[in-house]
């Protein structure tokens, strides 16, 4: 492989990674399982209050 090549190549490489860096995540962030349960009962509150006798 000659140098010119090995260079573009490397310069191709970089710009690739660049570019794939800025475009927007295909996938949603992570979230726990904990972190999940901690969202379901922040939204319905009243739903897991036992009911008082």
């Amino acid at each position: 492989m000659n140098r010119r090549k090995k260079i573009t190549q490397l310069l191709k490489a970089h710009a690739k990674k660049a570019s794939a860096k800025l475009a927007p995540a295909s996938k949603s962030k992570y979230i726990s399982k904990a972190d999940r349960l901690k969202l379901a009962e922040e939204a319905t509150p009243d739903a897991i209050v036992p009911a008082e006798s």
